[in-house]
């Protein structure tokens, strides 16, 4: 195998060729960057009522969602490294087809890891110690599905614990809207990635995989609405504390109808229950990420500027 393969095989291991996956990591991510700052500058008193995190906080913890995506990838596959071959949809990964070794993947995975730790060193030392968190979940995430048909749940909590990361950064430690934020993603992740599963029931059923999409059986798309509806009200409970005190006031919350009208066309998808049709409205979770991101962003912005 010649090095370009190699390398390319490496991307195709870490997805770095798929960024839909580093982007619907790396948005709530920064969400939580965004309001533990303006929490900080609530808490000051005086009447503050915004503030932006500083810029080399918010790019520490974008690159690291990056990096921890692509290293969840790499554990990922080695966790699946001898079902993924028997689904249609994976059987072309490096470990399925033999390009990439076991001990390879695992090797990208700490590296990975390592990189990703070496950001901490510009956060205060509590922010490693709630890290650590997050490579524990990560790491063993993948092997949930040979266990219980809620690996969903254990992928929307590795993939939020940069969130209470993100406020022990800029806070010195959670609070109650860091975990009710947190509690939301969590619902949109399942939601997500109960989709992304629907596409690979039909093959999950025949190797023994599990999965929430099995689980909730003929209920999936009545549940993934049930879960984005909680995440609708949870996100516009939280909205509403952060914006509520500023020029603002609830108009924030009411730009979460449009979500709502992303999340109603995805359910007419999926009540199909075709993997293809499926797997399209999982892709479409990406425009969710981006549209509450820059909702939130414009916001904190405006009211910085403002009040």
């Amino acid at each position: 195998m010649t090095f370009n393969d190699k390398l390319q095989a490496y991307i195709q291991l870490t997805r770095f060729d798929k960024p839909v996956g580093i982007e619907l990591l790396l948005w709530p991510t920064l969400w939580g960057v965004l309001f533990a700052a303006m929490g900080q500058a609530q808490q000051q008193g005086a009447g503050v009522t915004a503030g932006l995190p500083s810029l080399s906080v918010f790019i520490i913890f974008a690159l690291g969602a990056i990096l921890m995506r692509a290293a969840g990838c790499a554990i990922n596959d080695f966790a699946d490294r001898k079902v993924d071959g028997h689904i249609s949809r994976t059987k072309g990964r490096p470990l399925a087809d033999g390009r990439l070794s076991a001990k390879e993947a695992i090797a990208a995975f700490l590296v990975l890891v390592l990189l990703s730790a070496s950001l901490l060193l510009f956060l205060p030392i509590q922010v490693f110690y709630w890290s650590l968190g997050a490579v524990i979940l990560a790491f063993i995430y993948p092997f949930m599905k040979r266990y219980t048909h809620l690996p969903q749940v254990f992928l929307a909590a590795a993939f939020g614990w940069a969130i209470p990361m993100a406020y022990v950064a800029i806070q010195g430690a959670p609070d109650i809207w860091c975990w009710l934020l947190f509690v939301a993603y969590m619902c949109w992740t399942v939601a997500y990635d109960t989709q992304y599963a629907m596409a690979d029931r039909e093959d999950d059923i025949k190797i023994g995989v599990k999965s929430t999409a099995i689980l909730f059986g003929r209920y999936d798309v009545i549940i993934i609405s049930l879960l984005q509806t909680l995440f609708l009200i949870i996100m516009g409970v939280v909205m509403w504390h952060y914006f509520a005190p500023t020029s603002l006031g609830l108009t924030p919350v009411f730009g979460l109808a449009l979500v709502a009208m992303m999340f109603a066309k995805q359910n007419s998808a999926c009540a199909s229950r075709n993997a293809l049709a499926c797997f399209q409205a999982f892709l479409a979770n990406i425009w969710v990420g981006r549209y509450v991101f820059a909702l939130i962003a414009i916001a904190c912005i405006w009211t910085t500027f403002n009040g």
